[in-house]
C-alpha cells in the first residue's frame, strides 16, 4: 500500500463520532410571529416604502396620485392596464431605457431582509426591474415568510430560467463612502402589500 493510501485509510478509521444533530432551522420562524411588521420595518430601513392595499383599485389610485402618468409606465399585470402598458415584453431591452415605473408581482417576500423573489415568468424581461427609474412590486401579505432558510426551501425544487431576490432600491456607498440611491438600478421601490 502506498503511503498516501495508508494515510487516507488511517484518517478514515479515526473519524470522530457525530455527537450532535443539526439545528432545527424552523425554530427561527417561530421566534418572530409578526413577519409582516418585520418585513415593513426592514424595508423602510433599506430605503423602500411599504404600502398596504386591499385590491388593485387602491394600487391604481396610489400610482395615479404619486407618479406622472404622462411618462412611460409598464407592467406585466392585466389588472393595471388602465395606467400601464402591457405591450412591451417582446421589445428590444434597450427600448426600456425611458421607463419611469415598472410594476411587477413577486412570488413571495422574506421578512428578515425584505427580499422579494421574482422569476422570468413575472418579469416580462429580465432587465425590466433594473432599468426602470422606479419599481413597484406587489406581494400578497400571506406570502411573506420569516427567513431565507424558508425561502430556499420554497424555491429549491422549482423550475425557472431566471430568478432573483430584490430588496430595496439600488444603492451603493462606493463613491466617497456616501450612500447613493439609484446608482445602478431603480431609484425607488414601493412594495404593495396586498390582502
Amino acid at each position: 500500500m502506498s503511503s498516501k493510501a495508508d494515510i487516507l485509510n488511517k484518517i478514515k478509521q479515526n473519524q470522530p463520532a457525530v455527537v450532535t444533530d443539526l439545528p432545527d432551522l424552523n425554530l427561527l420562524s417561530s421566534e418572530n410571529p409578526d413577519v409582516l411588521a418585520t418585513y415593513k420595518t426592514v424595508l423602510k430601513n433599506i430605503g423602500g416604502d411599504p404600502v398596504e392595499v386591499t385590491n388593485y383599485a387602491e394600487i391604481i389610485a396610489y400610482i395615479k396620485a404619486n407618479y406622472n402618468l404622462q411618462k412611460r409606465l409598464i407592467t406585466t399585470l392585466p389588472q393595471l392596464v388602465e395606467i400601464a402598458s402591457l405591450d412591451w415584453t417582446n421589445d428590444d431591452p434597450h427600448s426600456l431605457q425611458d421607463v419611469e415605473l415598472n410594476v411587477i408581482k413577486a412570488h413571495f417576500g422574506v421578512a428578515e431582509n425584505s427580499a422579494l423573489w421574482v422569476t422570468d415568468d413575472v418579469l416580462g424581461q429580465r432587465v425590466s426591474p433594473f432599468i426602470a427609474q422606479y419599481l413597484a412590486i406587489i406581494v400578497h401579505k400571506k406570502d411573506i415568510i420569516a427567513s431565507m432558510h424558508q425561502a430556499y426551501d420554497r424555491i429549491g425544487n422549482q423550475e425557472y430560467g431566471f430568478g432573483t431576490f430584490i430588496a430595496g432600491p439600488s444603492k451603493t456607498a462606493d463613491i466617497e463612502q456616501s450612500l447613493v440611491l439609484g446608482a445602478h438600478g431603480a431609484r425607488g421601490l414601493i412594495v404593495f402589500l396586498l390582502d
